[in-house]
């Protein structure tokens, strides 16, 4: 079984943000134009913060590609922090750079601040906030644009999208994915619905006015995956938790469903399950209730899955909270932030479902090089076009 695995590091202020990915199949072409694309994606959307007129993300590619190729060795890629040099001294690792009174010592509700400085024992909450920033994303971003790349090689598709944003949701009715993909692309809120767009803007705006901060709710559908991919023997092989799993593991996510989701516990059984048919020489469904899987496993269907996005918590009429060194009232630190990250977090889903997609496709039909891999897909699907 061929495993894809990666590892990200760095900081939100320091010098560069790292990746390290294993198990990518040799041969398969790539430049770095096909994550500077997600990269520059991640960084857009209405209700952004004034970081991301600082950053303009850029991958260097330092292991594992060669001429336009990767090459089957673990592949090495990073991203500079453009706003390091402003933060050179108060995120040196040098000891002698020291700064007395820096120290955050406010932290922020919804944030991981307080609690990480107990876990860690720390005394300056930027010891913690700069790891569990969700600049942290942008690393994760490069790997899945990197995944997307070998999918689409597959004949794959994975397309995010925002369905709701401070309370305004999309209408669903327009049922084409690669259609909703094409028009949040020409949309600030990076979603389909123009009418809910425009209601969307004017959230952002009265938050930004009031110091808030909204959420929402981003979707992503994978075109394309064939069928049998994650496994129902074992819980932690059952692809839809996995798909959950990279999801909740997303900076302020905080619930996720996949199909009906949780409007299937609210349906009878008649209501939730899709019938099968047979026509010509394939299975199919003319519901996706179940959104692709069914028994942890894919069912040839679109995948699609849903995740929930609180608002930031750095809010610029902070909330109340408490000095942890003297126990006394304050307002919490505001660190500069975004009013409304949700255009951005669509395509960090993208980036997190790709990862799991691809390592399942390892997983089902793993070679050393890609053309092991197309060949082992091919008979895959000539088999199941035989059954």
């Amino acid at each position: 079984m061929n495993r894809l695995r990666y590892l990200t590091a760095g900081e939100s202020h320091g010098p560069s943000l790292t990746a390290i990915i294993e198990g990518m199949p040799a041969n398969l072409e790539l430049n770095e134009g096909d994550i500077n694309r997600d990269l520059a994606r991640r960084q857009l959307g209405y209700g952004r913060g004034g970081r991301m007129l600082i950053e303009k993300d850029k991958v260097n590619f330092t292991s594992g590609v060669r001429w336009g190729k990767t090459l089957g060795s673990p592949i090495t890629l990073s991203i500079q922090n453009r706003d390091w040099e402003n933060w050179g001294k108060k995120m040196s690792p040098v000891a002698e750079d020291f700064v007395e009174g820096m120290a955050i010592t406010h932290p922020r509700p919804g944030h991981a601040d307080l609690t990480g400085v107990i876990k860690y024992r720390q005394d300056d909450a930027r010891n913690i906030l700069e790891r569990s920033s969700a600049r942290e994303t942008a690393a994760r971003v490069a790997v899945g644009a990197l995944c997307k790349k070998f999918l689409a090689d597959l004949g794959m598709s994975v397309l995010g999208y925002v369905s709701e944003l401070g309370g305004v949701c999309a209408d669903a009715s327009l049922e084409d994915y690669h259609e909703r993909f094409a028009l949040s692309e020409e949309s600030p809120c990076r979603t389909f619905d123009a009418e809910a767009e425009q209601r969307m803007i004017k959230a952002i705006d009265r938050a930004k006015e009031d110091g808030d901060s909204l959420g929402g709710v981003v979707e992503v559908a994978v075109l394309g995956a064939p069928v049998g991919l994650g496994s129902y023997v074992q819980w932690d092989r059952r692809l839809d938790g996995r798909l959950a799993y990279a999801m909740m593991s997303i900076q302020a996510f905080k619930g996720v469903e996949i199909g009906l989701g949780f409007e299937a516990g609210r349906r009878p059984g008649s209501q939730v399950h899709d019938e099968i048919f047979h026509q010509g020489d394939e299975f199919v469904r003319k519901t996706n209730r179940a959104g692709g899987l069914e028994g942890g496993m894919t069912n040839g269907a679109p995948i699609i899955v849903r995740g929930a996005m609180k608002p930031i918590p750095t809010l610029y009429q902070p909330l109340q909270t408490v000095d942890f060194r003297t126990k006394d009232a304050f307002a919490a630190v505001v660190e500069r932030s975004d009013v409304c990250a949700v255009p951005a977090a669509a395509v960090v889903a993208e980036a997190v479902v790709a990862i799991e997609m691809a390592q399942a496709m390892l997983e089902k039909f793993g070679g050393d090089a890609m053309e092991e891999v197309k060949q082992n897909l091919q008979a895959y699907g000539e088999y199941v076009q035989r059954f």
